[in-house]
C-alpha cells in the first residue's frame, strides 16, 4: 500500500520538530495581553433593587461589615469614589424594605465598608447584594463602566463580614 498515512511516530516527531523551532525562535506566537478580568453579574444578584438608594453612613444597628474593593478591569488600578450600593436580609428587615438598603463611595484605594445588621439566611442561604450601577454614579457623569450585580454567599450564617471586589469594564 502506497500513501502518506500519519503515524504515532510521524506525529511525535512533527510535534517535537514543531516545539524545538518554537524554543529556537522560529516560530512566533502573538504576546497576550495579561490583565484582570472584569467581574461578571451575578445570578440573582438583581433581586429587590432600589436604584438610588442614598448614600448612608450605617444601614439599621450595624453590627455586620459589608466590605471591598472596586478596580478598572485590565490594569487594576482602583477606582476612588465610586458608588457601591448593598442591602441584604437582616436581623433588622427583609432584602425588599427600603431601610435595608443603602450606598458607600469607594476611598482613594478604591476601597469601602458599610456597616449594617447581621445578614441572614433567605431562601436557604446567607447572601448580600451589592451593585455598581453606572447610572447612578452620578460623581462620574454616568461612571464609565458596566454596571455590576453581585449576589455573594456567606461561608456560615455566623460571619459578620462579608467581602467582595467589583472588577469593572469600561464603557
Amino acid at each position: 500500500m502506497t500513501g502518506s498515512f500519519l503515524t504515532r511516530r510521524t506525529l511525535l516527531s512533527t510535534g517535537l520538530a514543531t516545539g524545538t523551532a518554537a524554543a529556537l525562535g522560529g516560530l512566533s506566537v502573538p504576546a497576550r495581553a495579561a490583565g484582570l478580568a472584569p467581574t461578571p453579574t451575578m445570578r440573582g444578584g438583581a433581586n429587590n433593587y432600589r436604584p438610588g438608594a442614598p448614600i448612608v453612613e450605617r444601614i439599621g444597628g450595624g453590627g455586620f461589615w459589608m466590605t471591598g474593593t472596586v478596580r478598572r478591569a485590565g490594569d487594576g488600578a482602583p477606582l476612588p469614589g465610586r458608588r457601591i450600593q448593598m442591602w441584604a436580609h437582616t436581623t433588622e428587615g427583609h432584602e425588599r424594605d427600603p431601610e435595608s438598603h443603602g450606598a458607600t463611595l469607594t476611598d482613594a484605594n478604591g476601597m469601602f465598608r458599610l456597616e449594617m445588621p447581621q445578614i441572614v439566611p433567605a431562601f436557604g442561604q446567607p447572601h448580600g447584594h451589592l451593585v455598581y450601577d453606572a447610572d447612578h454614579d452620578t460623581g462620574h457623569g454616568g461612571g464609565g463602566f458596566k454596571t455590576v450585580f453581585l449576589r455573594p454567599i456567606m461561608g456560615s450564617a455566623e460571619d459578620t463580614t462579608l467581602d467582595v471586589a467589583f472588577v469593572l469594564e469600561p464603557v
